[in-house]
């Protein structure tokens, strides 16, 4: 494949530069992905400009980047239609009342354990969208564990370890269908297949869940954890002395409708539908009548359209939502698309990284990046060291820029053509850019997920941050030896 020798490598690294320079992504990314087509252009700057703008462009131009795209932005209206139909506060109020019938030993060792692991399972069981998952873990758990002295340091790292590492594991969702796009992008013939192989490979966001249930089980704590938990249990403070609380203020949950009767069912049943809608689309989108049916089901997942399946799925879930509204008298048609725009405008942002991400991977894919990489790290980075590397590289990124989204956009679009041009396990680097990514947002202080976590939990940020730390780097730590051993083993 042609390249554009060390001129190709511009555009990641001016995207990265100025990301870590000044942690605004979406500049970043415009800036480096600009630099890319002046490149293209000759250095003619009026061409370099115009065909920026055609860069964008182009992007819907692709039936599956535009499905990706509007399947982004439906999640949106999907989880509006639910909070405004009160099915996440009558999910709260359920779990609320089963708490306080279980909560007569509050100061037993096993309450303790039980109401930890029940924000665990709720944080895992809302991986539609990662900061619902967040509010919903600390807005519902806080009275509880404020009522049986747990730490709020405790609560936001149950909540951060369970929203994004469930949100990646089970890509039925906006995360899944944006890694999915940056994939294609690169060519991946089969991104479905590929996104699955790679959540086997991911190694971070199941260490992360693993290590916290080890914690709540065995109730042993570590570092300033520690130290807050004690607190907790002898002072009875929730908050240490001098603790400045964050609270939610703009980054809250759409309120339910005054009068509707807060019912769970309103959140499970779409949610639900959405999950089950999704294999049955696959195999719609996958079937060939003359294909053999003893393979029929590999073979229907390798020709499924994963980005049809999650829009025509997410469709699904909204009518079905849209329906039970309608049937309860909670909200006539006008409201409902009133309440659908909210809900998409609310992830227009979301939308937009995804059409900045899809420019960037195809002008990475133009200018020859991840081969001229390639042909480089050849005489100098052993196969073995690949994915390690790349999961290393990606957590730094997201260190440093508090995104895992915009290092999903910069590192794939290095990782797969570097991993086919060093003859390494695709899937697995891959799975090293994607968990590298979410490793790093969990240690960054400026992480917009874990600054929304501070918030949902009322807690100090910085102590959240000090308190899940030690665990993170355990997790990475030991993420860091598997990638070696298998790149080693060359799996």
């Amino acid at each position: 494949m042609e390249h554009y020798g060390i001129l190709s490598l511009l555009p990641p690294i001016i995207a990265i530069g100025l990301a870590l320079w000044t942690r605004q992504v979406f500049l970043a990314l415009l800036i480096g992905i600009a630099s890319g087509f002046f490149i293209l252009a000759g250095g003619n700057p009026l061409q370099g400009l115009i065909g920026t703008m055609a860069g964008f462009v182009s992007v819907f131009e692709s039936n599956y980047n535009t499905e990706i795209i509007i399947f982004t932005l439906l999640i949106g209206a999907l989880i509006a239609l639910i909070q405004r139909a009160g099915g996440v506060e009558g999910f709260v109020n359920r779990v609320l009342s089963w708490l306080q019938k279980k909560a007569s030993k509050a100061d037993s060792r096993g309450q303790r354990r039980r109401v930890e692991l029940l924000a665990v399972l709720t944080g895992m069981l809302i991986f539609v969208e990662s900061n619902i998952s967040t509010l919903t873990v600390g807005t519902l758990y806080r009275p509880v564990t404020d009522k049986l002295s747990i730490p709020r340091e405790k609560l936001a790292y149950i909540a951060d370890s369970t929203c994004a590492p469930a949100c990646i594991l089970i890509p039925l969702n906006a995360w899944g269908a944006y890694i999915m796009g940056l994939l294609a992008e690169q060519n991946v013939e089969e991104p479905v297949s590929m996104l699955v192989s790679a959540v086997a490979f991911n190694f971070y966001p199941m260490l992360a869940i693993l290590l916290l249930v080890i914690v709540i089980l065995t109730g042993r704590d570590i570092g300033e954890m520690k130290r807050a938990e004690t607190r907790a249990r002898t002072e009875g403070k929730v908050l240490r002395d001098g603790a400045v609380p964050m609270i939610a203020g703009e980054i809250t949950m759409m309120e339910a409708k005054e009068g509707a009767v807060p019912r769970a069912r309103n959140m499970l049943i779409p949610l639900i539908t959405l999950v089950v809608l999704m294999p049955v689309f696959l195999i719609y989108t996958g079937w060939d009548h003359g294909a053999d049916v003893s393979n029929a089901f590999f073979d229907i997942c390798n020709r499924a359209s994963g980005s049809k399946s999650v829009l025509y799925s997410v469709c699904g879930a909204i009518m079905v939502s849209a329906v039970m509204n309608k049937a309860q008298g909670i909200m006539g048609v006008r409201e409902m698309v009133d309440v659908i725009l909210k809900g998409m405008s609310g992830m227009l942002p979301l939308a937009l990284l995804m059409v900045f991400a899809f420019a960037l991977g195809d002008l990475c894919g133009q200018l020859g990046t991840g081969t001229y990489v390639a042909e480089q790290a050849k005489p100098f980075l052993s196969p073995a060291l690949v994915p390690t590397v790349i999961f290393l590289v990606s957590a730094f990124i997201a260190f440093s820029t508090g995104t895992s989204w915009g290092t999903f956009a910069i590192m794939i679009a290095i990782a797969v053509p570097l991993a086919q041009g060093m003859d390494t396990n695709v899937s697995l680097a891959v799975a090293a850019a994607l968990g590298g990514g979410v490793f790093g947002d969990h240690c960054s202080p400026t992480s917009d997920t874990s600054i929304i976590t501070s918030m949902a939990t009322a807690n100090d940020h910085i102590d959240h941050v000090r308190t899940q730390l030690p665990y993170a780097l355990i997790g990475g730590g030991i993420t860091t030896v598997l990638y070696l051993i298998l790149g080693v083993m060359g799996v």
